[in-house]
């Protein structure tokens, strides 16, 4: 072979390897990219939605108008919202209940949301040892069931609060949802108790309220941080075990509540272990959405809700691989 064909040997199976190799590493940049575009893209096993008490102290200051929660919500990028019935009490006492649902169901449609439940406060205790005010409590609570059902939300949250031994609240509160779910079942609606302090922060309490209520549009919304169950001056003087209280309240979930605190510099936050809690929510068999309820104070409510949703996602993909 003389070196003029020897060099032209050469060159080409340098230049059939230099295709092979580029095409090689292309195809390995590209499957890498692919790997890592799925692994952003895969679903986690719940959705998130925004509870309105997250931005509470915007509203209640007069920097936000109630019926702007749709508005807001979207634009933070959420496409389902949570009602809190007591940041519009002066609009259904200026306008009405029905007038105020006509609003905000324009709203959530305009701005493409959907309504999933009303937390209700302040209609009485329908736990109460008042035969009376148990029976007005129910009554009250029946117009946020027609709400909700107007709204198309598939619940109301409630609470069970009341007076006496752990024994005495338990039976009245047996029996005041008793009467409020009998409606509620009419309306196609749901009633939630959220561990929302006094026995309702007793998972073991509240999981037997369920269990004798025993009717299948009753059921919990388990919030992460709500479990003092006695409070002092000062903060909490008896409280119950989040982790093992969440657990005990799953099994009749409806909803969930995100309860966030303030951050670490790991975006992690400070009171809630959020991995061990949605394990215990995925174990569960949950796969609804999550509300974000921010009640922090080291940032402003746009910027905790945007950490407890970085937060979510996180670790929801962590639990989903």
């Amino acid at each position: 072979m003389n070196t003029k064909h020897f060099m032209y040997s050469a060159t080409r199976i340098i230049i059939v390897l230099s295709i092979f190799v580029f095409s090689a590493c292309k195809k390995s940049k590209e499957n890498k990219a692919s790997n890592i575009t799925e692994e952003i893209e895969a679903p986690i096993f719940f959705k998130i939605s925004l509870a309105q008490w997250s931005l509470h102290k915007k509203i209640g200051s007069g920097k936000m108008n109630p019926f702007d929660f749709a508005k807001e919500a979207h634009a933070l990028g959420f496409e389902a919202i949570e009602y809190v019935s007591g940041l519009y009490n002066k609009e259904v006492n200026d306008l009405g209940i029905d007038e105020v649902v006509k609003k905000l169901k324009a709203e959530s449609e305009k701005h493409g949301v959907k309504n999933l439940l009303i937390m209700v406060d302040g209609e009485g205790n329908l736990a109460s040892n008042n035969e009376d005010h148990l029976n007005t409590a129910v009554e009250n609570h029946k117009k946020w069931v027609d709400a909700a059902k107007a709204l198309g939300c598939h619940s109301i949250r409630v609470n069970a609060h009341g007076e006496g031994t752990y024994e005495e609240v338990m039976e009245q509160a047996v029996i005041g949802l008793g009467k409020l779910s009998e409606y509620a079942e009419t309306q196609g609606i749901n009633v939630l108790v959220e561990n929302h302090g006094g026995y309702t922060s007793n998972g073991q309490w509240l999981a037997a309220v369920m269990q004798k209520v025993n009717k299948p549009n009753c059921g919990t919304l388990p919030d992460f941080g709500n479990f003092c169950i006695k409070r002092k001056k000062d903060g909490c003087e008896e409280a119950y075990d989040k982790y093992k209280g969440v657990k005990e309240l799953m099994p009749y979930a409806k909803a969930v509540s995100a309860k966030s605190y303030d951050f670490d510099e790991k975006g992690n936050d400070t009171r809630i272990d959020y991995l061990k809690m949605l394990q215990t929510v995925k174990d569960a068999g949950y796969s609804g959405f999550i509300g974000i309820e921010y009640e922090g104070n080291m940032m402003s409510e746009e910027k905790g809700i945007e950490a407890t949703k970085n937060l979510l996602l996180r670790v929801g993909k962590q639990l989903s691989k």
